[in-house]
């Protein structure tokens, strides 16, 4: 009979992460630029005021425990607060991804069946398209205050009005740690977007595991800048991770030119930022071009889609870590953080490169691993072997919302990724299952083709996709957007793959772009160019 431990039982709750803060580190800051070249700042200890101002806000406008309050919003201050307000009194944030097309937006909202909708003025004309569309929103508020911001004639639809006053003896409640808190739709699916319910006891333990040194590695010492959005699975947990470890904040509001983030990088001391790759080739480019560097800059988060190599190496030449991490909205979304152990540093600097490149070794909370087709067999941990990757653990989806069958394979979620993992943990990401080509008989990694591509100085983006071939079935051509002022030929850049790839794997051909189809998150959008280059290869079995 099992004996139970003396210990005390208290819910995992998003409210205690904030309380934990502000007794903690009440004079840390949240800086945000708000786009018109003028910064607001305030403390924990004002943020924790107006977070419980906004929750008596919510309560005194009748929303309750469950109710899906929407956000259309920048990293800014007051998104932060609706983080927690909501979440802190038991209703769900819902953070809507504004690069959606107008009827995919429309869809999610009343599929969720959001009752208020918090916006930012960037997206006000959106909003007046999505009024007529979405019944089921009692409120519509504009995240504007008088100080500096017109704000509307109808207090009820400006933010400064949700701002109640908050009674001394406020505090927020106690209920169950697997209460949902936040609600993030993919669009990485087939057919509409599928919405990830998380709750209060996944997000903390997200939380704490991405806080480990071998993971994100956050410490109170950080100046952190998200530059992954808000909308975009909770900006990787970096607003709980974050304020669990006490870190400065610094969000970058609607401004994302390389010159505005290095310059509120530089003014803040930001040490530890993450974003997707085309967000970091952004602020890279500006760098080289007018020659600057990093002074305080240490560490830098990189995940969405694979991280080039090359971008690698030209971050550690700035002095600047990567930790390459992989994950998705139904996983936290981190699964795996890479870092290198000890056994790596006598390696060869190329040989170290190969390893950095990988996405890395799952965080405590997330096991992963590798099937065959039938998704039954599972296969050896070998480092050579691919196969279909499944993950599950504390944070990751059992099912989408909404929907009562289970989204798992026996306990285990298919990511649709095709991978291999090492005896170590190390798991590398050789294509989206959609995406690999199969050339006579044989797997080529589109992934693997786009890296050695983005080595040439005067790729910008490049994308790999296949070709219908009668003999072959598929052959691999390159997309190629070049960089400005750059004009390397289809020779240039294919005469980089001799020596690193077998020879049939090297791409038939080489077609040059002048803008790179991205999905609203970042990613290559390959669907668009297999529509635009090859129609029926969407339909391919």
């Amino acid at each position: 009979m099992a004996i139970f431990g003396n210990m005390m039982i208290r819910p995992l709750l998003i409210s205690s992460i904030l309380t934990h803060a502000v007794r903690n580190n009440p004079r840390q800051q949240i800086v945000t630029a708000l786009g018109d070249g003028s910064v607001h700042r305030y403390t924990y200890t004002d943020f924790a005021a107006r977070t419980q101002q906004l929750a008596t806000g919510l309560r005194a406008r009748g929303l309750q425990v469950g109710d899906r309050i929407g956000t259309l919003a920048w990293n800014t201050y007051r998104h932060l607060e609706i983080y927690y307000a909501t979440a802190g009194s038991g209703m769900i944030c819902h953070t809507i991804n504004p690069r959606l097309y107008l009827e995919q937006i429309a869809f999610i909202i009343n599929d969720a069946q959001d009752v208020a909708l918090f916006y930012d003025r960037h997206f006000s004309d959106l909003v007046d398209q999505l009024r007529p569309l979405c019944p089921s929103i009692r409120y519509w508020v504009l995240l504007a205050e008088p100080a500096g911001d017109a704000s509307p004639a109808n207090d009820d639809a400006s933010y400064a009005g949700w701002l109640g006053t908050v009674d001394p003896d406020f505090s927020w409640p106690e209920f169950d740690e697997n209460t949902a808190c936040g609600l993030c739709y993919t669009s990485g699916t087939t057919g509409n977007p599928k919405g990830a319910l998380y709750s209060h006891r996944s997000t903390v333990l997200h939380a704490y595991a991405s806080c480990h040194p071998d993971a994100v590695g956050i410490s109170h010492r950080d100046a952190i800048m998200p530059l992954v959005p808000m909308y975009h699975v909770n900006a990787w947990g970096l607003p709980y991770s974050g304020m669990v470890s006490g870190a400065k904040f610094v969000m970058p509001g609607p401004d994302l030119s390389g010159a505005g983030l290095y310059r509120l990088c530089e003014s803040e001391g930001v040490t530890l930022s993450a974003g997707v790759p085309s967000i970091w080739q952004i602020l890279l480019e500006y760098v080289q071009t007018h020659h600057l560097r990093f002074g305080s800059l240490r560490c830098a988060v990189i995940g969405g889609s694979a991280c080039p190599p090359a971008m690698i190496v030209t971050l550690n030449d700035m002095d600047i870590a990567v930790r390459h991490a992989w994950g998705m909205t139904e996983v936290s979304p981190l699964g795996t953080v890479c870092t290198l152990m000890p056994e790596h540093e006598a390696l060869p600097v190329d040989a170290q490169l190969r390893v950095a490149a990988a996405q890395g070794r799952p965080l405590f909370g997330a096991e992963f691993r590798i099937t065959d087709d039938s998704g039954r067999r599972a296969l050896p941990h070998d480092g050579v072997t691919t196969g279909n990757l499944e993950v599950r653990g504390n944070w990751v989806i059992d099912r989408y919302y909404g929907q009562p069958a289970t989204s798992s394979n026996g306990g285990w979620f298919a990511t649709g990724d095709v991978a291999s993992i090492d005896a170590n943990g190390y798991m590398r990401i050789s294509d989206r299952t959609k995406d690999v080509i199969k050339s006579g008989g044989e797997w080529i990694s589109s992934i693997e083709l786009e890296n050695i591509a983005l080595e040439h100085p005067g790729v910008k983006l490049a994308a790999c996709i296949a070709k219908p071939d009668k003999k072959w079935g598929e052959r691999p051509i390159l997309i190629v957007q070049r960089k400005p002022s750059a004009t390397p030929s289809a020779a240039d850049i294919l005469s980089i793959y001799p020596g690193r790839v077998a020879k049939w794997m090297i791409p038939d051909e080489v077609v040059f772009i002048d803008d790179m189809p991205m999905t609203a998150t970042g990613k290559l959008q390959k669907s668009v160019l297999r529509t635009l280059f090859f129609a029926p290869q969407e339909n391919k079995p």
